[in-house]
């Protein structure tokens, strides 16, 4: 028998506040009644790890008879918010699914109040329509069309859950790096080979930051940046969990996107699965695990693919934040304004999760700067060094952004 694991992490939806205490109820996804396992969260909103059943890891290293994941159900109460179910949340060998989920307050007593969400199948494994192949590179000089000046890593993106056609399915709005973490998940599977998990997050990541670039769907008169139907874009699913590998990977590379000399706006790569839709020209996903198996790079990976011309941009414009990344990372010994920074950023977010120790603002980073680092990483699933790197820069901004904005409207 084989075993994956599953955190989850439960906030109010309005405040993005921990929510401690929830229950959190697992079952079978055909055994409603039976329960696997029962826990609660802790003052930051998380569990413990939970060990669940899963398939063999062998199911998702080649395209198969037997599907690669263990499919649960996931109950979340909370006295005050809806009930939350989850069908269908995924579970694989050896990986960390994490299963975020902010909850809504019960307007009315209404004991019967419930938010549902059925996950459908993985993208390798399901039936889903094949891309509709585009130029990889969108005219942006004809008559009207507003494109941006530069390439701007958005705060969030507003995803049409169908078809741009479907006047009736709905806009979400959705954080950017969330939103490559849902797709990630969704489309390629946490098992496979790092750097091919990173061509693929790369992909995905020029792909949209193109449809953002372009104002694609918006200079068509639609009021969304992206859709949610493969024919046309990505598969994101609202409510999925996602996989602590594909996280890490994201945290670490959202900022990058593909070029090519003299080309001012991120490649639209497009990608297909390789066995049961074949795309020339453009990536194969099975095709890529495969390198990623012969020891490829992902860059070695995305030029076997779309040709040697291809190269890792990046960007420093990234919308919503209040500082950028100070270029190195920040450790013991490290002083300054920048040090001095994220010490109140990190005490603004103690507010709210008091786990993490407040600590004096004086600009030197010293132990207790670095343990505080060290519980913030813990809290939000990061590699806990106590070293503010790239990664963790950003994510203490994000959600001192958050935090802010709650103290704002109380």
């Amino acid at each position: 028998m084989e075993y994956g694991k599953l955190r989850v992490f439960v906030t109010a939806e309005r405040n993005s506040l921990p929510i401690e205490g929830a229950v959190i109820r697992i079952t079978n996804e055909n055994e409603p009644e039976n329960t696997i396992e029962q826990t609660t969260t802790d003052s930051s909103g998380k569990t413990a790890d939970i060990e669940l059943p899963a398939p063999p890891v062998e199911y998702s290293m080649e395209p198969g008879a037997n599907k690669p994941y263990a499919e649960y159900t996931i109950y979340i109460e909370a006295p005050g918010y809806e009930t939350v179910e989850i069908n269908g949340a995924e579970i694989m060998s050896g990986e960390v699914a994490i299963q975020n989920k902010g909850l809504l307050p019960i307007i009315k007593e209404d004991e019967n109040s419930a938010e549902l969400f059925v996950i459908p199948d993985h993208t390798l494994w399901g039936d889903y329509p094949p891309k509709i192949i585009e130029p990889e590179i969108k005219p942006v000089n004809e008559s009207g069309e507003i494109v941006l000046s530069r390439v701007v890593i958005p705060e969030y993106v507003v995803v049409h859950d169908g078809p741009p056609s479907d006047s009736a399915a709905e806009n979400y709005y959705v954080g950017y790096k969330d939103y490559i973490k849902n797709v990630a998940s969704s489309e390629i599977y946490a098992t496979w080979p790092r750097e091919t998990i990173i061509a693929n997050i790369l992909a995905i990541q020029s792909f949209t930051l193109n449809r953002v670039y372009t104002e694609f769907y918006r200079n068509r008169g639609y009021d969304f940046t992206i859709t949610s139907s493969t024919a046309y874009d990505h598969k994101w699913i609202p409510g999925r969990n996602i996989f602590d590998s594909i996280s890490e990977v994201v945290d670490s590379v959202f900022t990058d996107f593909l070029s090519r000399p003299n080309v001012s706006q991120p490649i639209l790569t497009q990608y297909c699965d390789g066995k049961r839709v074949t795309c020339p020209g453009v990536m194969s996903q099975w095709g890529s695990k495969a390198l990623g198996d012969q020891g490829y790079s992902a860059i070695g990976i995305l030029q076997n693919y779309y040709g040697n011309t291809i190269f890792i941009n990046s960007t420093e414009t990234i919308s919503g934040i209040p500082s950028s990344w100070p270029g190195t990372d920040l450790s013991i010994g490290s002083r300054g304004d920048k040090v001095r920074q994220l010490q109140n950023q990190l005490n603004v977010i103690a507010e709210g999760y008091p786990l993490i120790p407040v600590i004096a603002a004086d600009g030197i980073y010293g132990e207790a700067t670095a343990n505080a680092v060290r519980v913030f990483q813990r809290i939000f699933d990061l590699p806990e060094t106590g070293i503010t790197d790239f990664p963790t820069w950003y994510k203490i901004s994000e959600i001192y952004v958050g935090v802010s904005r709650i103290a704002e409207y109380v």
